[in-house]
């Protein structure tokens, strides 16, 4: 596999991960934080960022293709999980 299609998994797996997280904060399930999205979207974008910074130490900045190379195999997969995931969780489970 190259290194665009290993950082596309990567964000993949972390935006899924993140949804969930997500979910989990803004869903109300944990009482002391009640139901807070914004605190929901702050976690997804430190994941994010936590994800571009593993991920570029794992890869060359020259094979990852610096900002561009991040954006579109890292940012766009990541943020497509993470918000259709967060967005089947919310929809599946409100009544």
């Amino acid at each position: 596999m190259d290194v665009d299609a290993k950082m596309t998994a990567i964000h993949s797996i972390a935006g899924f991960i993140s949804a969930i997280l997500s979910f989990i904060v803004s869903g109300g399930f944990i009482a002391v934080l009640g139901e807070n999205q914004a605190l929901g979207t702050f976690i997804g974008l430190i994941i994010l960022i936590l994800t571009g910074n593993i991920t570029e130490r794992i890869f060359d900045k020259e094979d990852v293709g610096g900002f561009k190379g991040w954006l579109s195999n890292g940012v766009l997969p990541f943020i497509f999980v993470w918000f259709m995931v967060w967005a089947m969780l919310l929809t599946t489970t409100t009544i």
